[in-house]
């Protein structure tokens, strides 16, 4: 497994407009491999999403889109539900706001490490977490319908804040 400070540290340096339009590209993929269809309005609520690297709420996501008069709350709410469905974003039960999955498709996925200064998250995608969980849950005759692992604590940046 990587070191996952590391991973807070890569998060800032990397080239922001390449990762949103490889995002973006991969979700176009993802949606045609599975036959369902990005719509203007789910495209821009992802791109939104991926803007910044940060979670964000629907009704951030909101007031951002009506400054161009797109949308009203039923409206992001089933674009979200259709990118969370699709696998394109995670919805952070904690913080109730979406993050984009840096790799849609690919399951399980790992437990989020989330700043609660800063809110800089970081999937930690190395760890398969899931299978352990299920693996337990099976133990105790539990069936796991979802599940979402999110760690709060202090990114490296914000541990050196005074």
């Amino acid at each position: 497994m990587k070191n996952p400070s590391n991973h807070f540290e890569e998060f800032g340096r990397h080239n922001h407009d390449d990762c949103m339009r490889q995002a973006l590209g991969q979700a176009e993929q993802v949606c045609r491999e599975k036959g369902i269809r990005l719509t203007p309005l789910r495209r821009e609520v992802l791109a939104l999403i991926w803007r910044n690297h940060r979670p964000v709420g629907a009704y951030q996501l909101l007031e951002q889109l009506r400054t161009d008069g797109q949308a009203k709350p039923p409206t992001v709410y089933r674009a979200l539900d259709f990118l969370q469905q699709a696998g394109l974003v995670h919805r952070l039960a904690t913080l109730n706001a979406y993050i984009g999955c840096p790799c849609p498709g690919d399951a399980p996925h790992g437990p989020f490490l989330i700043c609660s200064s800063c809110q800089s998250l970081v999937e930690l995608a190395e760890i398969d977490v899931s299978s352990a969980v299920e693996s337990c849950s099976r133990a105790v005759g539990f069936k796991v319908t979802s599940q979402v692992i999110e760690v709060h604590g202090l990114c490296p940046e914000c541990q050196d804040t005074p």
